[in-house]
């Protein structure tokens, strides 16, 4: 294996084609941050079209909503165009809207239609809790046991997912399938498109969490004949601590009744008609509910400038060399540390954070942020680690590991208890 040393780091660093976007984003002196795939940090950019749209409010009042330098009107459409290029997807099938379960739950009201034998949904045991949650609210309102009727593959090793298992579980009874893009804990990418394939095949709707992938990993959601998608905005989007959220529906489904229907969801020419029959947008503005939290939208206008500018494939290439670079140097440096890599090694399963486990990973966490170094822990045993390929360098990852080591060695950790705070 090839050593790595501080100068390659540096050396990697100067040959970084997307170096210069770390200057518009505001990185805490004597701090490296690794915790970009849960929160992503503030960008200049974002800033500027958050006061932008805080300015558009004092000089026009409710005139904003026509006027101004963002419009909010259609500003949630705007952004869903701005969006589609991300996950592969036609400009209309992206609305900007809602929250990660806010959607989740208008696909599901819209989409979930058990009938016969069809009365199952499909999801997996490894994914994101929010998602069991809702699954299982619908299930209820319904009437249908989730015991029951929520089917949950199994992981063979408790990391990873085979798409076999998936397709094996694909039965006459499932109804829907709800699976995540990239799995939360390992950072495992999902095949996507054979998993689509496979449940239309056998006549059923598919659509996926795409909350820790979009902004890391490219998709082709449209190409690909994904049903239906949602993610969150503030993860390696950056778009700020509960910023709104993001839809994607197949134009297959265009014409399909909301489940939740709300008048923001209106044709725009027919919005403020306050007629009590809804016309719906005739694109993915439909599953809009209510009105758009603009401040909340706002800082994304300013961060999808900076995507766009650098380009999804670009921030592809850069995260999964960093990601196999940062894998490489815990393989060199934490050698007898009882430390294991978590997450897949091959580049096409890999998604943009490492995890990596140990027994006391809760306190080798604290013991990191005592360091200025700050990770991200899931229970029970796992520290994810998230070079975040805008605003991360080379030289950041080898100190992140060269602090891990001395931690390990000093036995830092020992000072704290292996439990998580409130907020992990």
């Amino acid at each position: 294996m090839k050593v790595r040393t501080i100068e390659q780091a540096k050396e990697l660093d100067q040959h970084d084609s997307l170096r210069r976007f770390r200057e518009e984003f505001y990185i805490k002196e004597n701090s490296i941050y690794m915790d970009g795939n849960s929160l992503g940090l503030l960008s200049k950019r974002a800033e500027k079209t958050l006061l932008a749209s805080l300015n558009d409010w004092k000089e026009h009042g409710i005139d904003g909503w026509m006027q101004g330098s963002y419009p909010w009107f259609s500003l949630s459409e705007t952004l869903g165009e701005k969006m589609a290029p991300l996950v592969g997807a036609l400009p209309d099938e992206v609305i900007v809207t809602g929250s990660t379960t806010v959607n989740l739950h208008q696909i599901l009201a819209t989409f979930y239609q058990p009938s016969g034998d069809r009365t199952k949904i499909l999801a997996d045991e490894l994914t994101f809790p929010s998602d069991i949650y809702a699954i299982q609210s619908h299930l209820q309102t319904h009437g249908y046991e989730p015991t029951e009727h929520l089917v949950q593959v199994k992981s063979r090793d408790g990391r990873f997912l085979e798409e076999d298992d998936i397709i094996e579980a694909m039965t006459s009874e499932i109804a829907l399938i709800i699976l995540p893009t990239v799995l939360y804990r390992s950072g495992q990418v999902l095949d996507i498109k054979r998993l689509t394939e496979e449940a239309h095949k056998r006549g059923i709707l598919i659509g996926f969490d795409g909350c820790h992938s979009v902004g890391a990993v490219p998709h082709s959601f449209s190409e690909w004949d994904v049903d239906f998608a949602y993610w969150c905005n503030y993860k390696h989007l950056n778009g700020g601590p509960g910023a709104v959220g993001s839809l994607y529906v197949n134009k297959r489904h265009f014409g399909t009744s909301p489940g939740l229907a709300g008048w923001f969801g209106s044709r725009k020419d027919k919005q403020f008609d306050m007629e009590h029959t809804l016309t719906p947008a005739e694109h993915a503005g439909a599953y809009q509910i209510g009105t758009p939290h603009v401040l909340s939208v706002a800082p994304l206008i300013g961060s999808l400038e900076i995507f766009a500018e650098a380009g999804i494939e670009n921030i592809r290439q850069k995260s999964l060399h960093m990601t196999q670079y940062l894998m490489s140097l815990l393989e060199q440096e934490l050698s007898g540390f009882e430390f294991y890599i978590g997450s897949p090694r091959e580049e096409s399963r890999l998604g943009g954070h490492v995890s990596l486990e140990h027994k006391e990973a809760a306190r080798i966490c604290k013991a990191l942020k005592e360091n200025g170094i700050i990770p991200d822990f899931r229970a029970p045993n796992i520290i994810r680690l998230a070079p975040i390929a805008l605003y991360t360098t080379y030289e950041e990852v080898w100190s992140v590991v060269q602090v891990l080591k001395r931690i390990m060695a000093e036995k830092q950790y020992e000072k704290f208890k292996n439990e998580r705070e409130v907020v992990a």
